[in-house]
């Protein structure tokens, strides 16, 4: 059976979608094939390499990647878009399904000193953990720890 598909949209995919994608993948084990894109693709920001690696998230497989590249390649049952931006100018497209807003203040946009960018990171990965928490447990599925 087909697992369903879940992409995150940012409007740079250098930090909320891919926390996100990362941490979907994790909670959720094997339930869904999860992917991030950015209107904008801006790079993965460094900063999301640090806080998903404290959590023991690897992210040898993460790098940004444009919307663009998936349109009529998949059917996605859920479109979540993680920033405003993303939310106001994406498209509908063929195969989009459920579309869901979660919005996050961008982390890449702090500044700050390292420590302060550090864990400005960290709490936005500590709140999108806690939204994915939420919903899978709407879906009826227990997270992993």
């Amino acid at each position: 059976m087909e697992k369903t598909k879940v992409l995150f949209l940012c409007s740079g995919n250098s930090a909320r979608s891919q926390m996100a994608e990362a941490l979907l993948r994790q909670k959720a084990r094997d339930a869904f094939e999860v992917y991030s894109a950015g209107l904008e693709p801006s790079g993965l920001n460094p900063y999301t390499v640090r806080v998903l690696d404290e959590v023991g998230i690897d992210t040898e497989y993460l790098y940004s990647k444009s919307l663009s590249s998936f349109f009529g390649k998949y059917h996605f049952g859920y479109l979540i878009t993680v920033c405003s931006k993303a939310e106001e100018k994406c498209p509908i497209f063929p195969g989009m399904g459920m579309r869901l807003h979660w919005p996050f203040d961008d982390p890449a946009a702090f500044k700050g000193s390292d420590e302060e960018t550090l864990a400005f990171f960290r709490l936005i990965r500590d709140q999108i953990d806690a939204k994915i928490v939420e919903w899978l447990k709407s879906q009826g599925i227990e997270p992993a720890k």
